[in-house]
């Protein structure tokens, strides 16, 4: 089973590819993301990391549909980016963008604007973090209530719940 962990930074991981920008100790690969199309075959890889990458990337769309190309049929894309509510999505200056559960709609078989793309994936799961450091008690129910079901992710987007400011959107998407 072939990995890749993209824009890995310091958070190397065994038995996956680590691709970053810059040449640190455990970087197997050094390349700029930005830089498309990925130096990869097509349909190399049955898992791809996207942790705290795809907020820095110029274009999403190339940059998603890339991933599509080396990724294998049934492979999935984890991917962790910063939602729009975030603190860290502002304190970031080279971060490009928010994300919200909708964001990834658009790239799924079925959606009303997937005709948008000649690529698509299917939603196998979405969890939304909440910041739980400095003891910030309610986070751990807003996370545990509203992952119940992506309906209540997309129902805290909406509402003014969005007072109480979640961390991170993690989603797998599957080719």
């Amino acid at each position: 089973m072939r990995k890749l962990n993209l824009g890995c930074g310091t958070d190397i991981k065994e038995g996956y590819v680590n691709l970053d920008i810059v040449k640190l100790p455990g970087v197997d690969v050094v390349w700029n993301v930005n830089k498309l199309p990925l130096p990869f075959k097509k349909e190399e890889f049955d898992e791809i990391l996207c942790r705290d990458i795809l907020e820095h990337v110029d274009d999403l769309i190339r940059t998603l549909k890339e991933l599509h190309r080396i990724l294998k049929k049934g492979g999935v894309v984890k991917i962790r980016v910063p939602h729009f509510t975030s603190k860290n999505l502002y304190a970031d200056p080279t971060h490009k963008r928010g994300f919200s559960l909708e964001t990834f709609q658009y790239f799924l078989r079925g959606h009303n604007w997937a005709y948008y793309f000649d690529f698509s994936f299917s939603k196998v799961r979405t969890f939304l973090e909440f910041d739980k450091k400095y003891y910030i008690f309610w986070n751990y129910f807003f996370e545990l209530f509203y992952n119940l079901n992506w309906r209540f992710v997309s129902f805290y987007e909406r509402t003014p719940l969005r007072i109480f400011p979640a961390d991170n959107l993690w989603i797998t998407l599957k080719k």
